[in-house]
């Protein structure tokens, strides 16, 4: 069998790429469990670890920045397919994200970008649902106390795999 491959599929900007740099630290039928470092360039974020909840539809993201700092846990809203021909994984972003800040504080962000893209018929309204609904699953679940399990896969498979933060932070 090939090797797994991951798209990362946007409808704002529309773009589909490759996440070819992205290290697959496990997968099963459940979760996907990965490695990165930004694929472009930003002022604080540097990498992460990301867990692809496959049925459930979000993908659960611990973001650093370049000093090995936490930022956030960062949750999109996503739905996916998979090419078995081809051992393909396209990740479609639903648009709702929903950031969980070190000091517990929650923030749902770009509600206005899902209602655009359904207004301009980017989504369809099945895609609208699904998006409302896991993002209503999602909050349920940090609200309710049990964001910590999501989260302890990602810190689990962390421990496995540790990042390099780069020599001098300062100038990454």
């Amino acid at each position: 069998m090939s090797e797994v491959k991951l798209y990362r599929k946007r409808i704002i900007p529309e773009e589909c790429i490759l996440l070819e740099n992205d290290e697959i630290l496990h997968i099963d039928r459940e979760i996907i469990v990965t490695k990165w470092n930004t694929i472009r360039p930003k002022k604080t974020l540097h990498h992460g670890y990301s867990c692809y909840f496959l049925e459930r539809g979000f993908k659960v993201s611990k973001f650093y920045d370049h000093s090995g700092n936490l930022i956030s846990w960062y949750c999109d809203i996503v739905s996916h397919t998979f090419d078995p021909s081809t051992n393909t994984y396209v990740f479609t972003d639903l648009l709702v994200d929903v950031i969980v800040y070190p000091d517990g504080f929650v923030r749902v962000v770009d509600l206005n970008e899902l209602a655009d893209a359904f207004r301009d018929r980017l989504i369809t309204q099945e895609q609208l649902q699904l998006a409302l609904r896991r993002t209503d699953k999602l909050l349920s679940l940090i609200y309710k106390g049990a964001f910590t399990r999501l989260q302890n896969i990602i810190e689990e498979y962390e421990k496995i795999a540790p990042s390099v933060i780069p020599e001098n932070p300062e100038n990454p």
